[in-house]
């Protein structure tokens, strides 16, 4: 068994922001030989955002090798379609109808090579939407995900890209049942997947609810919680805790730890569904007894009653987390926003883990340098060191002098 399963698998990924790219650190951090191809001269824009985006580069091209290309060139084209040949999977995260326009949309590539998986990442799949662009942000409005996140008449779009990461990750499930598929026939496909789609999976549960009750399913911030204790508390000294006590057994459990049997005893409380009701007196009298504790007593408590519980917490505590200490972070070198220094921090692994030794995916290659790796990619399919100079000297290629 192997954290790298995906060894001897080549990728061109065609990408920029965050779907794109996870989709190629999914298959990189996996063990595949992952060549980003950036467009000449600047290549990946996202290399030069701020703000909320600054960090995007380093967090989603690790374990990738640069090239840049000049795509809108004959020449630039000409490379590209010779490096396809080796290729057995091109992912594309651009704009519709861009790929097509630069010579490189899925049916001039497969006819250069047959056995090629194409994945192109869009706003829409097929229907009347697929020629619009499409944001994270956009679709969480359109589909009623912001509208669930935020207080009734304050949608919120959720605090990460995870409609981008989401759809990245069910585009890698359709290349993998692609490449399965092509192990039985010898041909490649097209797949696809898109954000629009992948933010309405995520409302299954609320339309599948509204079925089931026929009511409108309120802003989570409002909803009718399915449990009686599952919300956040105030410890004395000010830290938060989210508890969730889903179960009769928990129930008991919790009242004991926290020197609270004397509820157990109230008929109004004996199930789960009878607690709910109670909700309006029991959460105050929960927090009473939770807010004359330290944060790290009711902690502790939590952990030996065995029920769901967790630290209100911010990213940046996310760095000392000892669960993740454990293995669940690599050491990435992130350049520093307007800068040309880079500063070494922890960066979440692969949440995956495979064989009997739980063997998590490693960090190989820190995120690339704007085409770091053009001249070595190009000879090794045949360019010579005087064509690469001389693609260099004009400006098809930037190939950093080694």
């Amino acid at each position: 068994m192997s954290a790298a399963p995906l060894a001897g698998l080549r990728v061109l990924e065609f990408s920029h922001t965050v779907m794109g790219p996870t989709a190629g650190l999914l298959l990189a951090d996996m063990g595949a030989d992952v060549i980003k191809v950036e467009p000449g001269p600047g290549g990946d824009h996202t290399r030069k955002l701020g703000g909320f985006a600054s960090g995007f580069f380093a967090a989603f091209n690790r374990n990738k090798r640069s090239i840049v290309l000049d795509l809108k060139s004959a020449e630039g084209q000409g490379i590209l379609h010779r490096l396809v040949r080796d290729a057995d999977v091109v992912l594309e995260n651009y704009g519709p109808g861009t790929m097509e326009r630069l010579g490189c949309g899925y049916e001039q590539l497969a006819r250069l090579n047959p056995r090629l998986i194409y994945l192109a990442l869009k706003g829409y799949l097929a229907g009347p939407y697929e020629h619009r662009p499409a944001l994270d942000e956009v679709v969480q409005f359109h589909t009623g995900l912001a509208y669930m996140t935020g207080p009734i008449g304050q949608p919120l779009r959720a605090g990460a890209s995870v409609v981008d990461i989401m759809g990245a990750v069910f585009g890698v499930v359709a290349v993998q049942a692609a490449l399965r598929e092509r192990d039985v026939t010898g041909r490649g496909q097209r797949v696809g997947s898109a954000l629009f789609e992948s933010a309405a999976f995520l409302m299954a549960t609320h339309m599948s609810g509204i079925a089931a009750t026929g009511r409108e399913m309120p802003p989570m911030p409002a909803r009718r919680g399915a449990w009686a204790i599952y919300q956040v508390f105030t410890a004395r000294d000010g830290g938060e805790l989210f508890i969730g006590v889903t179960s009769d057994q928990q129930w008991v459990r919790f009242l004991k730890e926290f020197g609270l049997q004397a509820l157990g005893e109230d008929p109004r409380l004996a199930t789960n569904e009878s607690r709910v009701l109670e909700r309006p007196w029991l959460i105050p009298k929960l927090q009473e007894a939770i807010g004359a504790l330290s944060l790290e007593d009711v902690s502790a408590r939590c952990e030996r009653a065995n029920i769901s519980w967790a630290p209100v917490g911010k990213p940046q505590d996310l760095y000392t987390d000892a669960h993740l200490l454990a293995g669940g972070l690599v050491d990435v070198l992130v350049p520093q926003l307007g800068g040309t220094d880079s500063v070494m921090t922890k960066l979440p692994a692969l949440p995956v883990e495979f064989g009997t030794e739980r063997a998590r995916p490693v960090l190989r290659t820190q995120p690339p340098t704007l085409g770091e790796h053009t001249a070595e990619i190009l000879a090794a399919v045949g360019y010579t060191s005087a064509e690469i100079e001389g693609l260099a000297a004009r400006q098809i290629i930037v190939a950093p002098a080694s």
